[in-house]
């Protein structure tokens, strides 16, 4: 019998028809089949009919952004910047601008305390006239890595704008409600002290600053940066708190609606129009009766106008959170009060949990509580205390007495970040996994009250997650940390994890202090997400080749997220007193090694072969490591030069290897004739950075391998480079 037509049925199937065109998968395939043939069995003949008419108009979306990728500009001398999208770290200017319908992100390496703090309180809509060049945004670089490309893509952005010298600034007049969130966010900055300037900025403008960035990691850290950005609790704030002043007034609903329309506008451009704020925009003015309804108009609607937002983590995350509200908020309505609300919590973490381990392979559940607690402070006494503050402060009453409030906050969050510093690492789902995921925690809410069913489905999702967080095929891996080195030595089931250095960033010191800026370290976008990505909740063991900044630059920062239980170093290297006292700041156990020494690992050892010469701390004396790993014999060279291949030769004149970890990244200095003779490699691993300074590889070592049928392997240009282990053979992967 035909069916009812239904838009949540319609939404269901157009997801499915959605990453089906965006992001191909066979599994995501065979599942939107098998929901069609439902759908065509159940005669939901009106629902196929426009699923194919929204699937035209994918199509033509995705041919069209192909063009206009295609189409970029190869030269641009001026452009209008988005005012609300101007930042100023250190001695670095970032936005967003428009040159004739095409936008881009721009970047500009500011000359002078002076026109930093131009920028920094600029607050006047105009063009900058300039010289720079434009380039192609860079993609991923490591398994499970951000794809900066990918991501300006779905903003409408294809190109990068470095500008090299700003002639000048021509004002424009023009009315813009950009200029007015600018200006709100500027008062807030200049007339408030921190950190009661960043949460106004944040809760009512939706915007954080580099200043609140530690906080910011604390909060995500413990899983509420949300409150910040996805809830969309300040939509229902504002718009309740217009329609009862104006109830109050006298005025119709009507005639109240009619004004909450252009008022919802304002407000969305006041927030710089974030996709949660337009959601829970839209499920608020949408004159529905029926919440599944809302819901899917809204879905729609942002479909239409953004055909991009759910490919980015706010936007699934958003629609996601506005679903569970949407669906299960009436499942507990037997309860009331405070276990009601804590039950909310629970649906919204367990229903969230498998497309937050997908983005970021962990969970603190602690946030459950947290959510609640911090729901409330933020909804019922920051949003309405910091909007009276903001409001009087314009009549020109001064209310930074309240800051030692917004200190004392900060130090609580602190201390529980302090007590509850380590989420669980689950690791990253395949899309196999990840539907699976869902459809049990869909099942998990849907049966709560039916024990001998929920204990059922909870043991088998505990058995995914451990499937999820314990990869079963051993694995080498060459992260991409780029000009720097980072290994890791992975035992299948995740039994051993053997990090061969942590990478870093060589640290030039700004001769003025306007230049310094807040960075992450380079570890943050590259080691740790890997690590996380492969359930790697503890490094068992760190082998430090040698204490250059390239190569343990980012050991404290890796080690703050990650516990390391030890630390193998050789005696040399602690005759560097900047290093050692790095290392006295671990709560690590410091092995000196020696030669011969073994740490078992891929049912065999890794060995130590050379422990450098005391009294030197250069790159040939490095720590040399060796292993037979399932076949196939790796070397480990660490910095090594050709006084120290020479060493090595001497020191083991039989050695032969199939797989060499390339000395130096690659230089002139390593990878001598004789050396490669002795040892006769089949591939080379060269860990560099793209387009590095020092030009590594050298092209004579490239041509050395070249001469001999070595297979290379570079992450400068192929991104992170993993030997993974399965079905009896080594198998080479490649993010590139």
């Amino acid at each position: 019998m035909k069916q009812k037509f239904s838009l949540i049925s319609f939404v269901y199937l157009l997801v499915f028809v959605y990453f089906l065109i965006f992001s191909f998968s066979w599994p995501l395939l065979i599942l939107s089949l098998f929901s069609f043939f439902i759908a065509f069995y159940r005669q939901y003949y009106s629902v196929l009919v426009l699923l194919l008419c929204f699937s035209l108009f994918l199509l033509m979306i995705k041919k069209e952004t192909e063009v206009q990728e295609r189409k970029q500009p190869e030269k641009i001398s001026k452009i209008t910047p988005y005012m609300d999208t101007l930042q100023v770290n250190g001695s670095r200017l970032s936005f967003r601008g428009e040159v004739n319908g095409n936008d881009f992100q721009a970047f500009y390496t500011l000359t002078s305390e002076k026109e930093k703090e131009y920028f920094k309180k600029l607050a006047v809509k105009g063009t900058f006239y300039l010289e720079g060049t434009l380039e192609i945004p860079e993609e991923q670089r490591n398994f499970s890595g951000f794809d900066y490309r990918k991501y300006l893509r779905t903003q409408g952005v294809y190109r990068l704008l470095k500008i090299e010298k700003i002639h000048g600034f021509e004002e424009k007049q023009d009315f813009d409600l950009r200029l007015v969130r600018r200006k709100a966010i500027l008062w807030a900055q200049e007339h408030f002290p921190s950190p009661m300037s960043s949460y106004m900025t944040g809760l009512l403008f939706g915007w954080l600053d580099k200043d609140f960035e530690e906080m910011g990691d604390l909060y995500t850290s413990l899983g509420i940066i949300h409150l910040f950005a996805l809830s969309g609790m300040q939509v229902n704030f504002f718009i309740e708190l217009l329609r009862n002043i104006l109830l109050r007034l006298g005025l119709s609903q009507k005639l109240v609606f009619f004004i909450q329309i252009p008022f919802s506008i304002f407000y969305a451009f006041l927030t710089g129009l974030s996709l949660s704020i337009l959601r829970a925009l839209l499920q608020k003015n949408i004159p529905l009766k029926n919440s599944s309804d809302r819901f899917s108009v809204t879905f729609l609607l942002l479909m239409v106008f953004s055909p991009y937002f759910l490919l980015t983590t706010g936007g699934q995350l958003t629609m996601l959170y506005s679903f569970l509200i949407t669906f299960f908020s009436g499942k507990f309505k037997e309860l009331k009060g405070l276990k009601k609300s804590l039950l909310d919590s629970t649906v919204l973490a367990v229903g969230v949990l498998p497309l937050l381990i997908f983005h970021f392979h962990s969970f603190q559940p602690l946030s459950i509580i947290l959510t609640l607690l911090f729901s409330l402070i933020f909804d019922f006494l920051l949003l309405p205390g910091l909007l009276f503050v903001f409001l009087l402060s314009l009549f020109g009453t001064d209310l930074t007495l309240f800051n030692p409030f917004f200190i004392v906050l900060e130090s609580i969050v602190r201390w529980v970040g302090y007590l509850f510093d380590q989420p669980i690492v689950f690791g990253k789902p395949n899309l196999i996994f990840l539907l699976l995921l869902f459809m049990l925690s869909g099942l998990a809410l849907d049966f709560y009250k039916k024990r001998n069913w929920n204990l059922s489905i909870i043991i088998v999702l505990f058995l995914l997650f451990f499937f999820v967080k314990n990869p079963k095929h051993p694995s080498i891996t060459m992260v991409d940390v780029g000009q720097g080195d980072s290994i890791l030595l992975q035992d299948s089931w995740n039994s051993q994890n053997i990090l061969i250095d942590t990478g870093g960033r060589l640290k030039i010191r700004a001769n003025e202090q306007w230049k310094e800026g807040i960075y992450k370290s380079n570890a943050e976008n590259t080691l740790l997400p890997y690590l996380r990505a492969r359930g790697v909740s503890k490094i068992d063991i760190l082998i430090v080749t040698h204490p250059d900044e390239d190569h343990i630059g980012d050991l404290e920062s890796v080690a703050q997220k990650v516990p390391i239980k030890n630390v193998y170093v050789s005696a040399s290297a602690l005759e560097k007193k900047s290093f050692a006292k790095k290392l006295s700041r671990l709560n690590s156990q410091i092995h000196i090694v020696q030669e011969g020494d073994k740490l078992p690992i891929f049912n065999s050892y890794l060995w130590f072969l050379t422990t450098g010469v005391e009294g030197k701390s250069d790159n040939d004396n490095s720590l040399v490591t060796f292993g037979e790993f399932y076949g196939k014999k790796f070397l480990f060279t660490g910095d090594l030069e050709e006084e120290g291949e020479v060493r090595l030769q001497e020191e083991y004149p039989h050695l032969e290897v199939d797989v060499l970890k390339v000395g130096h990244h690659g230089s002139k200095t390593s990878s001598k004739e004789a050396f490669l003779e002795a040892i006769n490699p089949k591939i080379a691993l060269i860990s560099a950075g793209k387009n590095n300074r020092y030009k590594h590889p050298n092209q004579e070592t490239l041509q050395q391998f070249a001469a001999r049928g070595i297979k290379i392997y570079r992450t400068d240009q192929q991104g992170a480079i993993r030997l993974l282990y399965k079905k009896g053979s080594w198998h080479i992967q490649t993010v590139k």
